[in-house]
């Protein structure tokens, strides 16, 4: 297989995420047999993403400005992130600073039974009272990617487990979709038929482990802030398409 820089898998992980956006932004329009192949694209980003966040802790000069980045960008995010996905929550900027916050703790711990404590807790905290992006499978990618110290492991293995996650996710709502009380006023966005189709996530968190796998370790052309940029920017444009053609209820965010 051709070997990737970052560069381009960086690349793959944007395209992967704007394909998987286009089938929650405009899921009332996107028929089923576009929506698989679309849905498993999205896939390849976090796997992808959350390898390269890891490299960026790592390698960073300066962790306060690499986290102040990601927080800006994650507030600039939330109005958009909220007309695409259509509920209140805090998107993958905010996941990713968590996690880094984790890794931060883990090198800095070194009473392993008090980390592991505080990710358990920090984890729970993902779920409620607002929902993060990813939430605890986010972070527990990003932990296996930095602790993981088999260089070949740590691009598979979370890619694979990250996979495997969110088809057991998205079977588990499929089959118990009419048990959840009220679940239509919480994320209005999704049915059975949705989730059914996000379990083919896996195909591209798979893909994403292959990718990772023959990352040649060169980092490429330098793309420090397009995706800082490109992040909020295609969730406005989705977003308020997807306003535009009546597809949102503002009244959902207390408008």
């Amino acid at each position: 297989m051709l070997k990737l820089d970052a560069f381009g898998l960086k690349w793959i992980a944007i395209i992967g995420m704007v394909l998987n956006h286009i089938v929650i932004a405009w899921w009332e329009i996107i028929p089923v047999w576009l929506a698989v192949p679309l849905y498993a694209a999205g896939g390849l980003t976090f796997p992808i993403m959350a390898f390269f966040v890891v490299e960026g802790y790592r390698h960073t000069s300066n962790l306060k400005k690499y986290l102040l980045r990601l927080f800006i960008f994650g507030a600039i995010s939330i109005p958009f992130h909220m007309l695409t996905f259509r509920q209140f929550g805090l998107n993958i900027m905010f996941t990713i600073i968590v996690g880094i916050l984790c890794l931060v703790l883990y090198d800095k711990i070194r009473i392993r039974p008090l980390f592991w404590l505080l990710f358990v807790v920090i984890a729970a905290l993902t779920l409620l009272p607002i929902v993060f992006d990813w939430a605890i499978i986010g972070i527990i990618v990003v932990l296996l990617t930095h602790i993981i110290r088999d260089e070949n492991r740590r691009r598979f293995v979370p890619a694979i487990v990250a996979g495997v996650f969110m088809f057991i996710n998205s079977l588990i709502m499929v089959l118990t979709f009419d048990s959840f009380y009220g679940f239509a006023e919480i994320m209005p966005i999704y049915d059975r038929t949705l989730f059914a189709v996000s379990m083919v996530f896996i195909v591209g968190c798979i893909a994403a482990a292959f990718l990772l796998k023959n990352f040649n370790g060169e980092r490429g052309r330098c793309m420090k802030w397009l995706f800082y940029a490109f992040y909020p920017a295609h969730l406005a444009v989705l977003g308020l398409v997807a306003w535009t053609l009546g597809y949102v209820n503002l009244s959902l965010f207390g408008i």
